[in-house]
């Protein structure tokens, strides 16, 4: 029997299915207790830097008055992030709130630049002009009239998003924790109902993939093979999703590979149904006449050892050519052989 699955017939293949599933599992690894910072990423002591600002021009959160909580946020623009996190909104979703409430038009890339662009310069004076003052007076004074309404009843059943520990009684609540802290119990509760990390998480999934992306970009360049890498959201002609390697070229598909590092079991689902996808449209093509294609898939992550039934989907779907980080070195020759 082959020790891979890269290395079996479709025969061998489908007679040991389980054996190469459990192949597969021993391979994948998991790093989900450590991230990439990325460009952006916002260190402690600077948010607590835009906290104290904040609280300073509310005199410890007794008046939330916009117009002083603005010229403080121009001076710190961490305080936007601040405000942010006191609302428990996207930027998106912050940005809808102040339309409504204001009526003035804020796009959601907006102020997802906005969000963006004083993340990366969180302490230096930000400067607006005409319609973007207009739109962050907007979102000032939304959050402001929202955190100091605090939560109102809702439906039984339902829960509202300013019913948090900070924001539930709007400034008697800001006051009081402000002044005395946050109780830790109820802290890590908020944590466990919104995720450790979720925001950063989010933001930075796709520098996850980095890793296993740049590995599989330098053995074909070491190999001095030709290949296509895409970007995101690009269109390919013939896909209706690019795939994220396309050997040779897009012009003459005769490898593609799909990469994905992921911790969890749903993404996971949702790379194997993609790939599945991408066998099926190399079989349509060959049924008109025209070259198909090979799928390789190059996985990591605990995320893939969640199900065996999408691993044996995944290893038929690529007839066994399915590579993790330990087994990379072997990408290149298996490409060879398909190739050449």
């Amino acid at each position: 029997m082959s020790q891979y699955p890269f290395e079996a017939d479709l025969t061998e293949l489908q007679a040991n299915l389980d054996h190469y599933v459990d192949v597969i599992f021993a391979a994948l690894e998991s790093d989900f207790l450590t991230m990439p910072t990325g460009k952006g990423f916002v260190e402690y002591p600077t948010f607590e830097t835009g906290y104290e600002a904040l609280k300073q021009a509310t005199q410890s959160f007794r008046g939330l008055d916009p117009k002083a909580v603005r010229v403080a946020l121009l001076q710190t623009p961490m305080i936007f992030i601040v405000l942010r996190a006191m609302l428990g909104f996207t930027p998106s979703e912050w940005a809808y709130m102040a339309s409504s409430h204001t009526g003035l038009d804020i796009t959601q890339a907006h102020a997802r630049n906005l969000d963006r662009n004083i993340r990366l310069a969180p302490l230096t004076p930000l400067k607006c002009i005409d319609c973007n003052l207009a739109r962050l007076d907007a979102l000032v004074k939304t959050a402001c009239f929202l955190l100091r309404e605090g939560a109102p009843k809702v439906k039984s059943g339902k829960l509202h998003r300013l019913d948090k520990a900070d924001t539930k009684h709007g400034l008697t609540g800001l006051k009081n924790l402000a002044s005395l802290g946050v109780p830790y119990a109820m802290l890590l509760y908020e944590r466990f109902l919104g995720r450790p990390f979720a925001g950063h998480r989010d933001s930075v999934s796709e520098l996850i993939g980095d890793g296993l992306e740049t590995a599989i970009e330098d053995v074909m360049t070491k190999a001095g093979m030709s290949f296509r890498k895409t970007k995101r959201a690009e269109k390919i002609p013939g896909f209706d999703q690019a795939p994220d390697f396309i050997l040779p070229s897009e012009f003459n598909p005769q490898v593609i590979i799909e990469a994905k590092i992921t911790e969890d079991d749903g993404t996971a689902r949702d790379k194997v149904t993609r790939i599945q996808h991408l066998a099926e449209l190399s079989a349509q093509r060959e049924l008109r006449g025209e070259n198909g294609f090979t799928v390789v898939a190059c996985i990591d992550g605990r995320g893939f050892g969640a199900r065996r039934e999408d691993m044996r989907k995944l290893l038929l779907a690529t007839r066994g050519k399915v590579f993790t980080p330990r087994t990379l070195k072997f990408l290149e020759r298996t490409i060879k052989i398909i190739l050449f």
